[in-house]
């Protein structure tokens, strides 16, 4: 079979599903009994175990691809996970210099060969033991003789094995990547940032001496070329390998940032209740005019596109920003179902059972004639499409809808994700890298309501609970986020910046996950 080339934009096919969820109706609409979320469709990869092995230059980004993938298939239940090559060989050689990458540095290559072998063996184990789906292999893996090795200790395993290059002859787009580099690799850490470069781009020319593109017809690969701008594939052969290559049609490598408000406090927060289509209150209106200056302190004079839900509240609170906007059906709070406009004492009266069952598995509990977290993620799967290949993006939205894209972007464990607090009156500014997710909150000195309520308690909805801004570690810390302590200015409030320090609780504090 010979390779199959998208040379024009390869995504067309998510904007036909874009239109489904922001005209029609979520999935699960016809599911009106409470209970537990199934695993929508991804059944059938129970069996599978692919190893997806990077290719490529350096400074193409490959670990971003890497990463995201990984985030993406966990974020969808997949058991994914991503074996870097260089974190295994700076256990021994840390800080190399570009000599350490020569071909004709014995030494060094078997430092290189030895870490692959680490990395592969690793990732066996892994499938092996720890009932592993998908398996990245993060690496330049640039020969033909690497490629084929890989391919054999897999496929004695029985693991099926597909390849993702990225292969890119844009220069502004390498020198991004560059300058992505060598202010976050490891390899650099303490470095002269101009000195970084010089080598950095030493070791791509010695890279450059041995590479070879894919062209093996019997293999199974996916090449991204000038990211995505034309994509060639070959031998794809099973349901999870098609997925795993429409997502990364639709990734790009180039920097962008997302910002993340929830609506302003809302009527029925005041009281409480969940769900609704309540307007803001007079303190939720106050910080829909203080969002444009807060926006702005943080945006700076980039162009961005404002997103929101079809409710009031989301609305209302995006009333004041002059971005072009866009409303989301998908983007509407979870569906509390028959629980809608209830407080949480309520529920617990009237469905003592669901008010302890959701408790025990939240992510996974649907309420009666509603939605489940696990059902949410669906729905909110293109919407997740369209931020990985659009550029600077805002949206304003709801606490679960919040809860749902922050685990993503963060990668944020299932059962953490619905515990998260996600405070009003409060912008998160997300910037991807490529070693991490970097996160700054700028905060309006607006009061609201807290509507954190901790796990296996009674409700405490309402009045002027104090909240505390605090992610989940195993989240954040994973991802490399970079503490900010700079005041902001917003208009007329003045917000502050949240120390990521603080907010992870590393200032001695216990986080705020239940």
């Amino acid at each position: 079979m010979a390779p199959f080339t998208l040379g024009c934009e390869p995504m067309v096919f998510v904007h036909l599903l874009h239109d489904e969820y922001a005209e029609g109706d979520h999935p699960g609409d016809d599911v009106i009994a409470g209970g537990m979320a199934s695993n929508f469709g991804f059944e059938q990869i129970e069996d599978s175990h692919i190893c997806v092995v990077m290719v490529g230059l350096p400074a193409r980004g490959k670990s971003l691809i890497a990463q995201k993938i990984v985030r993406y298939l966990k974020w969808l239940s997949v058991n994914a996970k991503s074996f870097n090559v260089g974190s295994y060989r700076r256990a021994d050689t840390p800080h190399p210099t570009a000599d350490f990458f020569d071909t004709g540095n014995a030494e060094g290559e078997r430092l290189r060969r030895a870490a692959a072998e680490a990395a592969v063996n690793d990732m066996l184990r892994w499938f092996e033991h720890e009932g592993g789906h998908v398996g990245i292999l993060d690496a330049t893996n640039s020969t033909r003789t690497r490629r084929a090795w890989i391919e054999e200790r897999c496929k004695s395993k029985g693991y099926d094995v597909m390849f993702v290059e990225s292969k890119c002859d844009d220069e502004e787009l390498i020198m991004n990547n560059i300058l992505e580099v060598k202010t976050t690799s490891p390899d650099y850490v303490g470095q002269d940032p101009e000195v970084a470069a010089r080598d950095f781009r030493d070791r791509i020319r010695n890279y450059e001496k041995v590479y070879e593109t894919i062209d093996e017809p019997h293999l199974t690969y996916v090449k991204l070329i000038n990211v995505s701008s034309q994509v060639i594939i070959n031998q794809v052969s099973n349901y999870l390998q098609t997925r795993i290559i429409y997502f990364a049609m639709n990734l790009h490598i180039t920097p962008r940032s997302i910002w993340l408000s929830r609506h302003g406090e809302s009527e029925f927060n005041v009281l409480g209740k969940l769900g609704g289509d309540a307007n803001l209150s007079p303190r939720g209106m106050a910080y829909a005019e203080a969002l444009p200056g807060l926006v702005k302190a943080s945006v700076g004079g980039k162009d961005i596109t404002l997103w929101t839900s079809t409710m009031k509240r989301t609305i209302q609170t995006a009333k004041h920003l002059t971005y072009p906007k866009k409303q989301w059906k998908a983007l509407d709070e979870l569906d509390a179902g028959v629980c809608d406009g209830l407080t949480y004492e309520e529920i617990e009266k009237k469905y003592p059972e669901d008010f302890r069952a959701r408790d025990d598995d939240k992510y996974n509990y649907r309420y009666q004639g509603g939605e489940s977290y696990r059902d949410v993620v669906i729905r909110l799967e293109p919407i997740i499409m369209e931020m990985e290949r659009g550029s600077d993006i805002m949206v304003v939205t709801h606490q679960a809808i919040l809860r749902c894209i922050y685990a993503y972007f963060m990668n944020v464990p299932q059962d953490q994700s619905p515990w998260m607090e996600i405070p009003l009156h409060t912008v998160i500014k997300l910037t991807p890298r490529a070693y991490g997710t970097q996160e700054e909150r700028f905060k309006a000195n607006i009061p609201a309501v807290s509507t954190f309520r901790a796990k296996y308690t009674s409700a405490n909805m309402g009045g002027e609970t104090p909240e505390r801004v605090k992610p989940p570690v195993a989240g954040a810390q994973a991802n490399g986020v970079i503490t900010i302590n700079d005041d902001v200015e917003s208009a007329p409030q003045k917000g502050r910046a949240v120390s990521v320090v603080e907010s992870l609780g590393l200032n001695g504090d216990k986080p705020a996950v239940e």
